[in-house]
């Protein structure tokens, strides 16, 4: 898989950053499995660092709470690629912006390894909280040629809505 199109390393950092919305995340991972019926859209903010790594802040509906998630993403010699390790669940990490147009959309991909196998993760982030279906089949489209089943596909409801596949 390859970086998104006419990424550029400085530039392409800097108009990724600022707020997005987690619209769809798909993955074949036993945590995703077990969690899915639970999750809710998020707000992801991206910032970069002085040395070119992306610096990501995710807030997540949890309850009548709300949990916040920091990770630094470190840029790799491949534009549009980066590298992550979780030390929580001691994973490694390897992100690629697949697509993204900065001010509309992002499509990004996860291979995650770990002691106890691995696993691929596809997130599909908008800078609104909602997307047009061409993005959303784009993503569900992106998710199967990555391997992943329908039952591994989800698109993000809002807090307070059930899953746009509970809904069908």
């Amino acid at each position: 898989m390859v970086s998104a199109p006419g990424w550029q390393l400085s530039r392409g950092c800097l108009q990724l950053t600022g707020r997005w919305y987690s619209i769809g995340l798909a993955s074949n991972s036993n945590w995703f499995k077990e969690k899915k019926h639970l999750m809710k859209m998020c707000t992801t903010v991206i910032s970069t660092t002085a040395d070119g790594n992306l610096e990501v802040t995710s807030t997540y509906p949890k309850g009548d709470q709300c949990e916040k998630k920091n990770s630094l993403y470190i840029k790799t010699e491949q534009p549009g690629r980066f590298s992550y390790n979780s030390p929580r669940w001691g994973s490694k990490h390897d992100i690629r912006v697949v697509e993204t147009n900065y001010d509309e959309y992002a499509l990004v991909a996860t291979q995650i390894s770990k002691s106890t196998g691995s696993s691929t993760m596809v997130l599909l982030y908008s800078r609104t909280k909602e997307l047009s279906p061409e993005r959303l089949e784009r993503f569900t489209q992106f998710s199967r040629e990555q391997g992943l089943t329908d039952e591994e596909i989800l698109i993000l409801p809002r807090t307070g809505e059930s899953s746009r596949r509970e809904r069908l």
